[in-house]
């Protein structure tokens, strides 16, 4: 079906208790594997284009790829600018043919994030492109952050509600104690449950998690087992996930988890097949193990069977 903004798919999400997966690709072996997973569970997906993946693969090209899975596809699919840093880069995303924007100028002072999240909204909005943006700051706080500094960094609900109202965006990022990466806490992991359900109380559109791999045990010791040096990464238990589902979040950002299954994947590969020198087989191997993840996520964000 052709590619669709997430305005649809994440209020079904708030009203049905459950969180669209959101992923990220920057190549046609992840987005296959995304979408193919997404499909096989009958689930709604987000597949998301940071900026530097666009540098990476091209904005023209990573259309065309994810356009052409999405079409031949029996599920919705959205295609998604993450992390946009600024009005240029939405705004070659709206002309490109992206489906959803997200407008991150969270690290600017209130005012100006409201006012540049404005100009993404009214562009958008003409195209019937949905946009998400961001209140609040990720950036590795951990238990060794003061409390002072922890809270200067985590959404205020009066600030989360002030803001929608503003800017009319569709959805906002909650910042609640996550951070971005692989490396996520220092000591036990723990996100700010009571401030999202205070968010949730004040705030009518649905709510976004971001930083919240939950970098799979199994998956890093399969990496390390083939030569990868993962040594201290830990990320967002599955448990801990949930509960935030339960309390309001209709829409999770995972990638870290991927690029580990992908390495892990084709580790393996190249371990067990010294031989091979089909590099097609060993993009294969990790984009299976890309899939095998995607479709666990979507399982823990109770997506499964919701499109």
């Amino acid at each position: 079906m052709p590619l669709v903004n997430t305005r649809r798919m994440l209020a079904k999400a708030q009203s049905g208790g459950y969180a669209v997966g959101h992923f990220n690709s920057s190549n046609i072996e992840f987005s296959q594997a995304i979408i193919g997973a997404a499909e096989e569970l009958g689930a709604p997906v987000i597949v998301g284009t940071s900026v530097s993946a666009l540098e990476f693969a091209g904005v023209r090209e990573m259309y065309l790829v994810v356009k052409s899975l999405a079409d031949k596809a029996k599920v919705p699919v959205s295609l998604h600018l993450d992390h946009g840093p600024d009005v240029a880069w939405a705004k070659t995303c709206v002309q490109n043919g992206w489906t959803s924007i997200m407008i991150d100028t969270s690290k600017f002072e209130f005012g100006k994030n409201v006012s540049l999240t404005k100009q993404v909204v009214s562009l958008a909005h003409r195209k019937k492109i949905s946009v998400e943006a961001e209140l609040g700051r990720l950036k590795g706080v951990e238990d060794i952050v003061k409390v002072s500094e922890r809270e200067a960094l985590l959404t205020d609900p009066r600030d989360a509600k002030r803001f929608v109202d503003m800017t009319c965006v569709d959805s906002l990022a909650v910042a609640i104690g996550e951070s971005h990466g692989a490396f996520k806490f220092n000591g036990e992991p723990k996100l700010d449950v009571k401030r999202l359900s205070e968010i949730r109380d004040v705030v009518d559109v649905p709510l976004v998690l971001h930083g919240s791999s939950s970098v799979y045990p199994d998956w890093v010791a399969k990496a390390d087992k083939f030569g990868a040096k993962l040594e201290g990464v830990r990320g967002v238990p599955d448990s801990i996930i949930k509960n935030c589902i339960r309390h309001g979040i209709c829409k999770v950002n995972t990638d870290t988890d991927l690029r580990i299954a992908f390495i892990a994947g084709i580790r393996e590969f190249l371990a067990e097949q010294p031989k091979s020198i089909d590099y097609r087989e060993a993009l294969a191997a990790g984009r299976e193990s890309v899939k095998q993840v995607v479709m666990k996520k979507i399982s823990v964000f109770g997506s499964r069977s919701k499109a």
